[in-house]
């Protein structure tokens, strides 16, 4: 199995970001730290089978994953390299954008008449 490329990743983090639900889960990982099913459950109005669905889909989009099982206890944690992906590939779009901008004003300025005329 290949790694994902960042359009990739940022994709599947965007789609899993898309559900309150994942991102309250999220959230309570974030204030909490690593936390099982059972754990989330009870800090959201979702059932256990509910939760355990979306922390699939979380971890499928690389945002969580299973820690190191205790007994029957299997904790989830945030992995951030996923949302990092994201963002780098958010900001390689912004740039290309930026840049875009950039040469669409140099060539307004360019058919300009009245541009490097002095104000009277």
């Amino acid at each position: 199995m290949r790694p994902p490329d960042a359009e990739e990743q940022a994709v599947a983090v965007f789609a899993a970001l898309t559900d309150p639900t994942r991102r309250a889960l999220l959230e309570a990982l974030a204030r909490s730290g690593p936390a099982t099913v059972t754990d989330l459950a009870r800090q959201l109005p979702v059932s256990r089978q509910a939760v355990a669905k979306h922390l699939g889909q979380l971890a499928e989009a690389g945002l969580i994953s299973s820690g190191e099982p205790a007994g029957r206890r299997h904790p989830y944690r945030l992995e951030p390299a996923a949302i990092r992906t994201a963002q780098v590939w958010l900001a390689m779009l912004a740039n290309r954008w930026d840049d875009r901008l950039a040469a669409l004003e140099l060539a307004l300025d360019a058919t300009d008449p009245d541009q490097g005329a002095t104000e009277q």
